[in-house]
């Protein structure tokens, strides 16, 4: 998905994110229940060719379902999983940016005829994104986030679950938005504490937590100061032993450090700027 107005974010990786109550598709009805793993994984490599991603999600959850909490997924399936998710949740928030950033307007003009049908039309992307967010979560602490055993899995796992509960955070108020932002921060946390203990500071994975873990603290607790902090030391601890990246992941490794240094050129350049008299 694209990257919000005012930060990069990243989910693993980007070349490839039950039947689920927001997939209301002719599809949703038809997709089979005895595919060998191998046929799901390639049904959801055709949909995702074809951007068709809500069937990517299904096909994939088809497979999770049948084959956790017995055995971890593959790496392959892992991705093709948040790959799915990512690209279905990424048009939904890009849709509430743009739908309230017409609220707004609307409202400065005073047009109160409008404002309620924009506010009307937010409420419905709102419930989709609420659905969506459910639907992996539930998968998550069901089925993924249980059967994980090596601690990249764990990593992977508990940063997607974090990465949901703060979409969920972008969009609620008051005591839900509170709540979002709390399983928010124990998720990354969780995925935190094991990735500095188990995971060297070059990991794709650990850099990516990083990058999202900064902007959760810089966009939802609007905490900049701890944003930009998280955000340099995992940059400069990559830095550090940039000599051993091995070659498989060093363009993942490379890029997120980029994306780490471009946060932390805006959110200082930002703070410069609230600084000047």
């Amino acid at each position: 998905s694209p990257p919000s107005p005012s930060f990069f974010s990243w989910s693993f990786p980007q070349t490839h994110h039950t039947q689920s109550s927001f997939l209301n598709t002719p599809m949703a009805s038809v997709v089979p229940d005895n595919l060998a793993r191998e046929q799901y994984v390639y049904l959801a490599k055709l949909a995702e060719q074809a951007e068709r991603y809500e069937e990517m999600v299904q096909f994939m959850e088809k497979l999770v379902v049948g084959a956790t909490p017995a055995g971890e997924l593959t790496v392959e399936e892992r991705n093709l999983l948040s790959v799915a998710y990512k690209n279905v949740i990424g048009s939904l928030r890009a849709a509430w940016r743009i739908v309230s950033s017409i609220e707004q307007k609307e409202e400065g003009r005073k047009n109160e005829e409008h404002v309620v049908l924009v506010k009307e039309y937010r409420s419905k992307v709102e419930t989709e994104l609420s659905d969506v967010c459910a639907s992996i979560l539930k998968i998550l602490d069901s089925n993924l986030v249980p059967s994980a055993k090596s601690s990249e899995s764990k990593v992977f796992y508990l940063k997607m679950k974090g990465d949901y509960h703060r979409y969920m955070a972008e969009f609620k108020a008051a005591d839900e938005r509170k709540a979002a932002a709390e399983d928010t921060m124990l998720a990354y946390k969780a995925a935190q504490d094991i990735a500095l203990a188990d995971l060297a500071p070059t990991h794709p994975i650990r850099l990516g937590l990083a990058l999202n873990f900064s902007v959760f603290y810089y966009e939802i607790l609007n905490q900049s100061d701890k944003a930009c902090s998280m955000a340099k030391q995992a940059f400069e601890e990559a830095i550090a032993e940039l000599d051993t990246l091995g070659e498989e992941s060093y363009k993942d490794s490379t890029l997120i450090m980029q994306l780490l240094r471009d946060n932390l050129t805006l959110w200082t350049s930002d703070a410069d700027q609230l600084d000047e008299p």
